[in-house]
C-alpha cells in the first residue's frame, strides 16, 4: 500500500469531530510539570568523622563514588596553578603502581577513575560495576592517600603544562577569558590568576612543593565523599570505610587558607583590546562581578540570564546569529563560585562587524533592565528550567555529580526540588529586577580580542569608555 493510500484511509478512519478538534495553526499546551521529587540522600559518615552522603539507585549494576575536598584553586596564592596541577598528579602514580599500572588495572575492571580540581575544590572521582568496587576502590584509596608524586612524572607534567601554557597564544577565546579576568580581578584576588597557572610558576614545581601543598590541603576534615548507585547505604558505607575510614589530618603540615577580597569596579565603562593581527574574528566578553550564589534572588536571575543568553532562542543569539548574521552564537551566564564569579555576555563576531555586535550587546542588556519581559518568554524560560532538572538527576553520575557540585556551596540535593518551585514563582517584574541590579550597563568591562589594525577605529568611534591595550605577553605569563 502507498503512503497515499494509507493516509487517505487513516483519514477515512477519523471520526470529523476529530479532525476539527486538533487545530494544527497551534502548539499543544503542555501540562504543568509535575511535583520534582529527587533521590533521598542518607547522610552518614565514617569511624574518623569524615562525611558520608549515599544515593541508592538501583537501576544499573554501576556505583559512582566522588571524594570532594574543598579548598581548590583559590588555596594558590602566590603559586597559580598549583591545586589542578597537583590533582593532575595524583593518579600518576600511586601506591606501588605507576600510572600506567594504574591505569591498566582500572581498565581490567572496568572503572574509570579522574581527578580535578577548579576554583573551589579538588575531586576524586571512580565510576565502577558493583562486582569490581572492592579492587577498583583500592586504587582509588591508594590515589587519594599515597600518591607518589614522582620527579620523573612531574618533570613529564610540567613539560605539558607548559605546551598548554604556550597554546593559549593562539586561542582567542582563551585570550578573551583571561584578558577579562585579568581586568576585572585585581592581583592578589584568587581568581585574578586561571586555574591552569601561569609559566612561571610552572617551571618552578618540583615533588616538594606538589608534596607540600598536597598534604595541607588534600585532608579529611575538608573531604566529603558522595555515592551513588546499587548497593545499600550500609554495604556502600561498610566498602568505603574499610578505605579511607582511619584516614587523619597531619598535624605537621599547615593548613593553607584562602583570603578573598570583595570585587568591585569603577564607574563607567572600561574597554581592554588584545591585539590578534589577521584574526578572522573577534572574540567580544563584556561583563561585571557576579553575585552570592547563596542569594535569595538566585531564581529570578537563572530565569532573566535564560531570555537573555541562556538558550538557543535566547534574546542575544537570536539577535546577533539570527537577525544580524554575526555570530554562530552569542550568550551570557553567571559563573557561581564560593567568592562571587563573574556575570559574562559573549561571542565570536566577524572582524569587519566588531563594532556593531557591541551596539547590539548594549541594546539586548538595556533592553532587558529597561522592560518587562513578554509573558511567552516568561513561560519559555521557566519551562526550561523546570523541565531541565529531571534529566540532571537520570543517572549515578548525575546524581552524585549533582550532590558534589551543590556540596560546595553547602546545599544538598532537595535544592533541585526548592529551585523549581521557586522559579515557577518567579514574575515579569521580579526578572526586571533581576536585570537592574544583575546585569551591567555603565559600570561594566569590555575585553575584545581581534585584529586592532582593523577593529579599533570602530570601537573606539563608539565612545563607550576609557580603552587600554593588553599585550598577548601580559595575558598569558
Amino acid at each position: 500500500m502507498t503512503c497515499r493510500a494509507f493516509c487517505a484511509l487513516t483519514l477515512l478512519a477519523t471520526p470529523l469531530g476529530a479532525q476539527s478538534a486538533f487545530d494544527r495553526t497551534k502548539p499543544p499546551m503542555l501540562p504543568r510539570p509535575a511535583e520534582l521529587t529527587v533521590p533521598e540522600v542518607k547522610a552518614l559518615s565514617l569511624p574518623n568523622g569524615l562525611k558520608l552522603n549515599v544515593v541508592e539507585h538501583h537501576e544499573l549494576p554501576l556505583v559512582h563514588v566522588i571524594l570532594s575536598v574543598a579548598g581548590g584553586a583559590r588555596l594558590d596564592a602566590s603559586r597559580p596553578g598549583l591545586a589542578t596541577f597537583t590533582a593532575n598528579m595524583l593518579d600518576e602514580g600511586a601506591g606501588t603502581r605507576s600510572a600506567l599500572q594504574l591505569q591498566s588495572e582500572l581498565a581490567y575492571l572496568g572503572a574509570q577513575l579522574t581527578t580535578a580540581a577548579d576554583w573551589d575544590r579538588t575531586t576524586v572521582s571512580l565510576k565502577v560495576p558493583v562486582r569490581t568496587l572492592e579492587p577498583a576502590l583500592d586504587l582509588m584509596a591508594d590515589v587519594v592517600l599515597r600518591p607518589t608524586f614522582s620527579a620523573a612524572e612531574v618533570t613529564r607534567q610540567r613539560g605539558l603544562r607548559l605546551t598548554v601554557i604556550l597554546q593559549r597564544k593562539d586561542q582567542p577565546n582563551t585570550l578573551a577569558q583571561l584578558a577579562f579576568s585579568t581586568a576585572l580581578y585585581s592581583a592578589g584576588h584568587p581568581y585574578y590568576n586561571p586555574t591552569g597557572g601561569d609559566s612561571a610558576t610552572t617551571v618552578t614545581l618540583d615533588s616538594a612543593k606538589v608534596r607540600a601543598f598536597y598534604e595541607a590541603t588534600i585532608r579529611p576534615s575538608r573531604a566529603t565523599i558522595y555515592a551513588v548507585g546499587d548497593m545499600s547505604s550500609a554495604q556502600l558505607r561498610e566498602a568505603l570505610g574499610k578505605r579511607f575510614g582511619a584516614w587523619r589530618d597531619l598535624q605537621s603540615a599547615a593548613v593553607v587558607r584562602s583570603n578573598v577580597t570583595p570585587t568591585t569596579l569603577g564607574s563607567g565603562r572600561r574597554i581592554v583590546l588584545v591585539d590578534k593581527p589577521n584574526a578572522a574574528q573577534s572574540v567580544i566578553v563584556i561583563g561585571a562581578p557576579g553575585f552570592e550564589r547563596s542569594s535569595p534572588d538566585y531564581a529570578a536571575v537563572q530565569v532573566m540570564n535564560t531570555i537573555l543568553g541562556g538558550l538557543f532562542t535566547s534574546r542575544l543569539n537570536f539577535n546577533l546569529r539570527e537577525t544580524k548574521g554575526y555570530t554562530y552564537g552569542a550568550g551570557s551566564r553567571f559563573d557561581f563560585r564560593l567568592a562571587p564569579g563573574p556575570f559574562t555576555a559573549s561571542a565570536a563576531v566577524r572582524t569587519n562587524v566588531t563594532d556593531s555586535s557591541l551596539v547590539e550587546f548594549f541594546k539586548e542588556l538595556r533592553k532587558m533592565r529597561d522592560s518587562l519581559v513578554t509573558d511567552a518568554e516568561l513561560a519559555k524560560a521557566k519551562a526550561s528550567l523546570e523541565l531541565g532538572i529531571p534529566d540532571e538527576l537520570e543517572t549515578t553520575s548525575q546524581i552524585a555529580g549533582e550532590m558534589a557540585a551543590l556540596g560546595v556551596f553547602g546545599l544538598a540535593l532537595e535544592e533541585k526540588r526548592d529551585f523549581a518551585r521557586k522559579v515557577r514563582a518567579v514574575t515579569k517584574a521580579a526578572v526586571q529586577r533581576a536585570a537592574r541590579q544583575y546585569v551591567p550597563e555603565d559600570r561594566v568591562l569590555i575585553t575584545v580580542v581581534g585584529d586592532l589594525a582593523k577593529v579599533r577605529a570602530g570601537i573606539e568611534a563608539l565612545k563607550l569608555g576609557d580603552v587600554s591595550v593588553l599585550e598577548v605577553g601580559q595575558v598569558v605569563r
